[in-house]
C-alpha cells in the first residue's frame, strides 16, 4: 500500500490504459481522481474502484483547458484535502502517411499530447510548490517515442517530445522536492491499439484482432494488460521511486532495448 493516503489524479481515467492505471494507484491504496472529456466512462471507472474497496472521485476534466486543470485540481483537493501525484495519461492518435497527414490532425495531436501535458506539469507543480510537500508527476509516453512507427508521425513526435520534456522537468523542479518520471507502453491491449489494427487492416486486409495478438511483445508471448503498466506508474509515484527521476522507462515486455 505505497499510496496510502495520498490523492493522485489521473487523466484521461475512461477506460483502456487511464482506467488501469486509476485502478492500479487505488490498489496501491491512493485515493484516485478520476478524468476525461465525458462523466460516464470516468463514473465507470469510480465504480469499479470503490466496487474493489477503493476511493474515487469522477470529474470532466479537459486537459487542453487551464481552467478545467485548475478546477480539478481545486475539486481533489477538496474532496481529500490535498494532492500527492498526478498521472498525464490523456492521448490521441490520428493514423496517417506522414505525406498525406492533414495540418489540422497534427496540431490536434500536439494540442493534447504535448502542450494538454505540459499545460498539466506546470499547473499542478504550482500547486505542489503551494502545498510545501512536492509531489510526483509521471507522463505516460510511448514507445513510439523511441522507435518511431509508420504512419504516426505526429504521435511519435509527440511522444518524444513528452520523453524530452520529462527530462527536463525532472531537473528545473527537483528543488522543490517534485520528481518526474515518464513510462513508455508499447503492445498494450486498450481501444487505442485496436484502432490502429484496424486502420492497418482496412487497407492491408487480414482480422484487426489477430493483429493485436501478433502486436504482443515477442517475450512476454501475450498483450500487455492496462493495470499491468498501472502497477508501475504506481510505483513511481511512491517515495521507493525518489531515485528514480527524469526516466522515460520501457513497459513495453522488453521490445524496445533503449
Amino acid at each position: 500500500m505505497a499510496l496510502e493516503g495520498r490523492t493522485v489524479v489521473v487523466t484521461g481515467a475512461g477506460g483502456g490504459m487511464g482506467r488501469g492505471i486509476a485502478e492500479a494507484a487505488a490498489e496501491a491504496g491512493a485515493r484516485v481522481v478520476v478524468g476525461d472529456l465525458a462523466l460516464d466512462p470516468v463514473a465507470e471507472t469510480a465504480r469499479r474502484i470503490e466496487t474493489g474497496g477503493g476511493r474515487a472521485l469522477p470529474l470532466v476534466l479537459d486537459v487542453t483547458d487551464p481552467a478545467s486543470i485548475t478546477a480539478a485540481i481545486a475539486r481533489a483537493a477538496g474532496a481529500f484535502g490535498r494532492l500527492d501525484g498526478w498521472v498525464n495519461n490523456a492521448g490521441i492518435l490520428r493514423m496517417e502517411a506522414a505525406l498525406d497527414l492533414p495540418a489540422a490532425d497534427w496540431e490536434a495531436q500536439m494540442r493534447v499530447n504535448v502542450s494538454g501535458l505540459f499545460s498539466c506539469c506546470q499547473i499542478v507543480a504550482r500547486r505542489f510548490i503551494a502545498q510545501g510537500e512536492g509531489g510526483a508527476i509521471v507522463n505516460v509516453a510511448s514507445n513510439a517515442g523511441k522507435v518511431g512507427y509508420p504512419n504516426m508521425a505526429g504521435y511519435n513526435a509527440g511522444k518524444a517530445a513528452v520523453i524530452n520534456l520529462t527530462r527536463s522537468l525532472a531537473a528545473e523542479w527537483a528543488p522543490h522536492r517534485i520528481n518526474v518520471n515518464a513510462v513508455c507502453p508499447g503492445g498494450v491491449e486498450t481501444p487505442m491499439l485496436m484502432a490502429v489494427a484496424e486502420w492497418i487492416t482496412s487497407r492491408q486486409g487480414g482480422d484487426p484482432k489477430e493483429l493485436v495478438q501478433r502486436m504482443a511483445p515477442a517475450q512476454l508471448g501475450r498483450p500487455i494488460q492496462p493495470i499491468e503498466v498501472g502497477r508501475v506508474v504506481a510505483f513511481l509515484l511512491s517515495d521507493a521511486a525518489a531515485v528514480i527521476r527524469g526516466q522515460s522507462i520501457n513497459v513495453d515486455g522488453g521490445d524496445t532495448p533503449y
